[in-house]
């Protein structure tokens, strides 16, 4: 089988330049080939550590969030419970642990874990194995994990930074499509399509950006919002999306590559190297409103496990630890919370069904 990289050239050699949507979608995703499909980028041995791989407190929280936002549905005796890119099942794997302090939710919970790597559904089957939930399944994506007529319960980490986007240049000529072409070398480069960009996929208050400018549409993370809303909506329901990002309309090229922990040239590994862009909470909050939620926030991380109760937990947690694990715990806490850390750039929100308020918000940070 080739490589991703191969793949890629193919394709710009059979249909022309690829837009930066197309590059990722084939870079993370494609069968077989694709960054995701291929091994286990998590932990120290990987390319980056999430907030579950970093203190169980993190999964811990978001097990009591869903459990209280159960518990203001009315505690019905099943709810589907989806988690979008489980990653190892470590996330899931805490919210369930913390969550047995009500039996009946774990009793009602209808299990369903999005994801697409063959290699990461075996680690999430070996994570939660032995879990003691109404019903455990997988998903390759949301439409099929969608439950028929049960409330809904969605939690999103680090889930909505690597969906595709696609990148809007400014220039002297108007804003013109940046799109990734083969070079006679044989790398990657950059190039801007020749056609002008319709005027309306450039919001008003960026299209007199300075030349050089780049702008981000991130059209499938506003086109899964809308359809998780409608779910939401129609079944009643909150979805917690937590990921790293800003809000906008802004410009600025967020296109970024890890392997090994570091940052490297977004066109020079492809398939081998994670890419993702910042969340435009902003445009993602209108994609969740089309379809008819309620939005709340975002709220910083830090805040936001404050008010589920961060240091409460990890004074609980170190008052019978060693020392060494002592230490370790209030790292993993200053990693998560600390605004020079994940506290201030990882960012949550919350959309939910009317009249349902999530915990951790107030009214008042409706949007």
């Amino acid at each position: 089988m080739m490589p991703v990289r191969d793949h890629l050239a193919h394709l710009i050699a059979a249909e022309g330049p690829l837009s930066i949507a197309e590059f990722m979608r084939t870079a993370l995703t494609a069968q077989g080939l694709g960054y995701y499909m291929r091994g286990e980028p998590f932990g120290a041995a990987g390319d980056f550590v999430t907030a579950p791989e970093i203190s169980q407190i993190f999964g811990e929280l978001i097990g009591l969030w869903c459990v209280a936002t159960w518990e203001a549905l009315g505690a019905p005796s099943q709810i589907s419970l989806i988690e979008l890119g489980p990653g190892r099942g470590t996330m899931m794997s805490d919210a369930l642990r913390a969550a047995g302090v009500r039996p009946a939710f774990l009793e009602a919970a209808q299990v369903t874990l999005v994801e697409i790597s063959p290699v990461l559904r075996e680690r999430q089957r070996e994570a939660l194995k032995g879990a003691r939930v109404g019903g455990l399944a997988w998903a390759g994506g949301f439409d099929d994990a969608l439950p028929a007529d049960r409330a809904l319960i969605l939690v999103a980490n680090e889930f909505f930074d690597a969906l595709p986007v696609r990148q809007y240049v400014a220039t002297d000529r108007g804003w013109r499509e940046r799109l990734v072409e083969f070079a006679s070398d044989g790398a990657f480069a950059f190039a801007l399509s020749p056609d002008p960009v319709p005027q309306e996929l450039i919001p008003r208050a960026v299209e007199d950006a300075a030349p050089g400018a780049v702008f981000e549409f991130a059209a499938s993370r506003n086109a899964l919002a809308t359809r998780v809303a409608e779910c939401l909506v129609r079944n009643r329901g909150a979805a917690l999306v937590i990921d790293y990002g800003f809000s906008g309309p802004a410009v600025g090229d967020t296109l970024q590559a890890l392997k090994a922990h570091d940052f490297v040239p977004v066109l020079d590994d492809p398939g081998h190297a994670d890419l993702t862009t910042h969340v435009d909470f902003d445009a993602l909050a209108t994609g969740f409103a089309e379809g008819g939620a309620e939005v709340y926030g975002p709220l910083e991380q830090s805040v936001f496990l404050q008010r589920l109760g961060a240091r409460e937990r990890l004074e609980a947690l170190a008052s019978r630890a060693t020392a060494k694990r002592r230490e370790a715990l209030e790292a993993g806490f200053a990693r998560l919370t600390e605004p020079a850390q994940m506290g201030s750039l990882f960012k949550t929100l919350v959309a939910a069904s009317p009249g349902l308020l999530p915990p951790g918000f107030a009214q008042h940070e409706r949007r």
